[in-house]
């Protein structure tokens, strides 16, 4: 009797597993059959409102259903990113992650989600560069020149970043670490808020979008000295990168991607990545991408993991060296 019941159970184990199987190949297939949610931990009109606006009419035409885009602000995107946590690993709800989802982890005391256990890469939609800004009072026209100058005055110029833990805070603290200098901080509400405190006189330096600085500079009320990424912007090619300018090795990006709730069957992210990166491939998201800065990315699920894990890496031992203290 007893191994009978060993053989029933042999026998059936082989058939729950390609149930289990075929059911989650019809689920990849029939997904999606109602409309997805998709939200972004940041106010609208940026750039990480406008990735996941573009993204959401790419999804909405090719699988047919409404991606609705939802603003869910606050604690620097932390309410967003749990909702979406903690919701049911089916795909229908979706969040757009910023850069500083990776820096999250260092300088928040205790966060309600393990980024790397509980959200799931889908798929990097772009990255952006960022461009050195002083303003026109600072005895700097390069890049050089400015290291000298803030060596030469230990905490007494300033830079102004979109709010702690963000891409350009990150940016100016490893400017300060790979050029010895000590260039104070200061935290504002958002980048045209940083911006204009460079232009007013209010800070010395700024980490500015491409799109909203090119105006300034233009008017000479803004001087760029350097790129933040490891190519020039084709908005202003005649500006180096801070790596040729003389900082060498420098290299700090804003990107933006989407993620799940983790155990979302792979079937489903598959086909989320696949029709993500079509469509920021196709001429009218690409274009809408470059007029904001933005360069469109083409990055398999697995790619985009290495990223954010390297990503933690470099912002664990960033974080540290600059003495950044947790919330």
């Amino acid at each position: 009797m007893l191994r009978s019941s060993k053989v029933i159970r042999a026998s059936v184990f082989p058939l729950v597993c390609a149930v289990l199987f075929q059911s989650n190949i019809s689920l990849g297939q029939e997904y999606p059959t109602k409309p997805i949610r998709m939200l972004v931990g940041l106010g609208p009109g940026g750039a990480a409102d406008t990735t996941a606006r573009l993204i959401g009419q790419k999804l909405t035409s090719e699988l047919g259903q409404t991606v609705v885009v939802e603003n869910r602000t606050g604690a620097s995107g932390v309410i967003a990113y749990d909702k979406v946590a903690t919701s049911t690993p089916d795909g229908y709800t979706l969040v757009m992650v910023t850069a500083a989802v990776t820096t999250l982890p260092f300088l928040q005391a205790k966060l309600p989600y393990d980024i790397t256990k509980d959200l799931a890469p889908v798929a990097l939609a772009s990255t952006s560069s960022h461009v050195l800004l002083v303003h026109p009072a600072v005895k700097a026209n390069s890049v050089a020149e400015l290291i000298a100058l803030a060596r030469s005055q230990p905490g007494k110029l300033t830079y102004a970043s979109t709010g702690i833990g963000s891409a350009q805070h990150m940016a100016g603290e490893y400017f300060n670490i790979l050029a010895k200098t000590e260039v104070t901080h200061v935290a504002y509400k958002g980048g045209a808020e940083s911006v204009l405190a460079t232009v007013s006189g209010q800070v010395d330096i700024t980490y500015g979008s491409l799109v909203a600085a090119t105006n300034f500079i233009n008017a000479g009320r803004l001087r760029a000295l350097g790129i933040t990424g490891t190519k020039r912007s084709p908005l202003l090619p005649s500006v180096p990168t801070i790596s040729e300018a003389g900082l060498q090795g420098y290299d700090s990006i804003a990107w933006y991607g989407v993620m799940a709730p983790a155990r979302v069957p792979e079937k489903i992210i598959i086909k989320l990545n696949t029709v993500i990166v079509k469509g920021t491939q196709t001429g009218d998201v690409k274009e809408a991408f470059n007029k904001i800065g933005l360069e469109t990315q083409t990055h398999t699920p697995k790619e985009f993991g290495e990223l954010i894990r390297a990503e933690l890496v470099k912002n664990k031992s960033l974080v540290a060296q600059a003495g950044i203290k947790a919330q």
